[in-house]
């Protein structure tokens, strides 16, 4: 959501700022409404005060007896009465299409996010790690002997349809021990306070983080209003709705495991074989909210944390920095991680930490008071995942694969597992 102020202000740099991500300039359209809605609640007001003036003169008329006064009077309201009325009602309408118009946009990029058309235009900022080099022809997730027996894309698609799985066995240990492994490095390690959360919400809720009305076809709706997640971004960063907090308690950092249901509406076609496209995934998500001041540098701080999930995993990675046309819709900053997937023998997306500022804080009205008084302030909100446990599985399964199709597993994990330090071509853990 956008400040109508600051576009009434300076709207060439609204435009200019939109122009940065493909869009055409808007702010004339947006002032044309804005001024319009203006008009109206300025006229409304004028009749009120009329109205309200010729009431009192009413009843003094009537006190003196001049039937003629009384009369014109009387019809004077009446008539301010349904001039007020109508214009309110133009007012709430134009208001809405201000509204609707505004939360259809994206938020502005930050300033130092780099300018570009795709993801050709991302920049790479980080590297970690060298990719394992293999004396045979590494496989995907899906092929390797020690995992057929536990990722059973057959029964999900019974129970369920394409892009399901069902993990049994060894598999869904090692899954459900990756998850248990960043939660507890994110509590312990890196100072977040753990949630755990509903993954039905209101409509509202969706809305307030930017999924909602733009994107509604990218996630599921229920047959009584609510929605399930897509990621727990949502439910986190809503605990500040409507909320003005004090200042001495941002910045405020939360981590929760949920599921999350994506409809992955226009990827038709893309990633079909594996589990690395699911319409039900798992993720461990961060959120921070925080003051103005520090949330660009919180953005640093938080995709320290994704990156160093990796690096005690001991996977290859990148991060890049998302331009200007391949960012999402909420973000100002984006910092992709990509972990390294020998069976595709490329860098894949495994977690997305971005900075918002105010935007999603507006569509919340989620405030601070600020200790040394004076009005309350929009606070700042981020999320990022710290990471989406089924593709960091894909990674362990890959960058661990021996030639008989068995797999190593990472050694921060062994605790998890009763010890247990492979996966074994049979499919057991040994």
């Amino acid at each position: 959501m956008h400040d109508i102020r600051a576009i009434r202000e300076t709207p060439e740099a609204f435009d200019a700022a939109l122009a940065r991500r493909g869009l055409a300039p808007i702010s004339a359209e947006i002032l044309k409404l804005d001024e319009a809605r203006r008009t109206r609640i300025h006229a409304s007001e004028t009749a009120q005060a009329e109205q309200n003036r010729a009431s009192k003169e009413v009843g003094a008329a009537k006190a003196k007896g001049d039937v003629a006064e009384f009369e014109r009077l009387r019809a004077l309201v009446s008539d301010k009465k349904a001039e007020v009325a109508a214009m309110q009602a133009e007012a709430k309408d134009l208001d809405a299409q201000l509204n609707d118009l505004l939360m259809g946009l994206p938020n502005l990029p930050h300033t130092d996010a780099p300018n570009g058309v795709d993801e050709a235009d991302n920049v790479e900022i980080h590297r970690w790690g060298t990719p394992r080099v293999f004396d045979f022809s590494p496989k995907e997730h899906y092929e390797l002997a020690g995992v057929l027996p536990g990722m059973d894309f057959e029964t999900a698609a019974k129970l369920s349809g394409s892009r399901f799985v069902v993990l049994k066995g060894a598999v869904a240990r090692i899954h459900r021990a990756l998850a248990q492994f960043m939660l507890d490095t994110h509590v312990d390690e890196n100072g977040l306070s753990e949630a755990w959360t509903p993954v039905l919400v209101r409509p509202e809720m969706m809305l307030g983080t930017g999924q909602l009305p733009k994107f509604g076809e990218d996630s599921y709706e229920t047959t009584n209003g609510w929605w399930l997640v897509p990621t727990a971004e949502v439910t986190l960063t809503n605990t500040a709705y409507g909320e003005t907090l004090d200042e001495a308690s941002l910045p405020r950092r939360m981590v929760a495991h949920t599921q999350c249901f994506r409809s992955e509406a226009g990827s038709a076609g893309r990633d079909t074989a594996g589990m690395l496209r699911q319409h039900q995934f798992e993720k461990v998500e961060m959120v921070s909210i925080t003051h103005p001041d520090h949330s660009r540098a919180e953005l640093d701080r938080m995709t320290g944390c994704a990156q160093g999930i990796l690096e005690r995993l001991g996977l290859p990675y990148r991060t890049v920095v998302l331009c200007t046309g391949d960012m999402g819709f909420g973000a100002q900053r984006t910092h992709d991680i990509e972990v390294w997937l020998p069976g595709q023998n490329t860098y894949r997306e495994i977690s997305s930490v971005s900075v918002c500022g105010d935007f999603q804080a507006r569509r919340m009205n989620a405030r601070f008071k600020p200790a040394g008084g004076g009005k309350p302030e929009f606070v700042h909100t981020l999320n990022g995942s710290g990471l989406a446990v089924g593709r960091c599985l894909i990674a362990v399964l890959e960058n661990g694969q021996n030639s008989d199709g068995s797999v190593r597993l990472p050694d921060v994990l062994h605790p998890y597992l009763g010890g247990k330090t492979l996966l074994q071509a049979d499919g057991m853990l040994a």
